[in-house]
């Protein structure tokens, strides 16, 4: 007879936060994989849990899949946890669960902590539909193409972020995604734990004033207005004379304010000189 493997929610920073069946769970399997041993051991000498930990993460996953669903076949009942949150939600795990779906094993969530949910219920922005795109990519070219393929979702948008990229990627989601509202989530759940909200502008100031940013982020992004007017000229030249004292090339300042209204560059262009309103297609 299969034995389980159980998907067991862990706390994002307050190790309060583990359920008692996640606890009751992890104290019931024959073993725990670990994103890192040494993370889930705080975990576990907190609730007094004492269960052999093997190390599972993104780098040796497709190797130890195999083996471990074998086990599971053969009647082991295995947990499977991240450092904090929820397996699997931009962290490792996918193959694992895949493998034991498609071999019948029976797979059960335990559900918790998840700092993206976290983030969306304290950000103070719709939560009827959202769109949650992990990490946005480390270089600018391929965070903004990611940030173009859903600016006209009717969904708020929620990503990850590292502390050292991210004001470079508030600067990318201003430019393709518009000033729009924005919560920026940090440290939740732990001591220092902090909502900064305003527009992308009043954040990205905010954070650029402070020595550092320490602790991951969760941005959570207002949806946009894809039936809004067109701006009227002066807004718009209003824009572009802010890229460039950010230190663009003009050129480049009018590509990415009409990219961010959605017109073509050459409209806009021509809408500047003439000082009419530019037509969006």
């Amino acid at each position: 007879m299969p034995g389980a493997l159980y998907l067991v929610s862990t706390p994002i920073g307050n190790l309060r936060d583990l359920s008692r069946r996640a606890a009751e769970t992890l104290e019931s399997v024959d073993w725990i994989a670990c994103e890192d041993t040494r993370q889930t051991a705080k975990l576990l000498e907190f609730y007094g849990i004492h269960k052999p930990t093997r190390s599972f993460h993104e780098h040796n996953e497709a190797a130890k899949a195999e083996a471990i669903v074998a086990e599971l076949e053969a009647g082991v009942r295995v947990a499977l946890v991240s450092d904090g949150g929820t397996p699997l939600v931009s962290d490792p795990g996918f193959r694992l669960v895949r493998l034991a779906a498609e071999r019948g094993i029976p797979i059960i969530p335990i559900p918790g902590p998840s700092a993206l949910l976290a983030a969306l219920a304290g950000s103070g922005l719709p939560t009827d539909a959202f769109y949650f795109g992990g990490f946005l990519p480390p270089k600018s070219g391929a965070r903004r193409t990611s940030l173009e393929a859903v600016r006209g979702l009717p969904a708020t948008l929620i990503f990850f972020e590292a502390p050292h990229r991210v004001l470079d990627s508030l600067d990318d989601i201003r430019a393709v995604l518009g000033d729009r509202r924005i919560a920026a989530g940090r440290e939740l759940t732990k001591l220092h734990e902090e909502f900064l909200r305003g527009t992308v502008s009043e954040v990205h100031a905010a954070l650029a004033a402070r020595d550092s940013n320490k602790g991951e982020f969760t941005l959570v992004i207002d949806r946009g207005s894809p039936a809004a007017e067109p701006s009227p000229v002066a807004d718009l030249a209003a824009e572009v004379e802010a890229e460039v004292g950010r230190g663009a090339a003009r050129m480049d300042a009018i590509k990415t304010v009409a990219r961010r209204h959605g017109m073509g560059k050459r409209d806009l262009y021509q809408a500047l000189s003439s000082g009419s309103a530019p037509q969006k297609p």
